[in-house]
C-alpha cells in the first residue's frame, strides 16, 4: 500500500476506467480550480 497523500502533496497520475463507459485520466482530467476525488467501493 502507497503512503497517504499530505497537504501539498503532488495527486500521483493514474487512468480510471467510468463505470458509464470511456476512461478518466487524474490529476489532468478534471478542468477546474478545485478537485475533489471521491472513491467508492460501492456494494458490500
Amino acid at each position: 500500500m502507497a503512503d497517504k497523500l499530505g497537504i501539498g502533496d503532488a495527486f500521483p497520475g493514474l487512468r480510471l476506467e467510468l463505470a458509464g463507459g470511456g476512461s478518466l485520466s487524474l490529476p489532468g482530467g478534471l478542468d477546474a480550480k478545485y478537485k475533489i476525488v471521491l472513491f467508492y467501493r460501492g456494494h458490500w
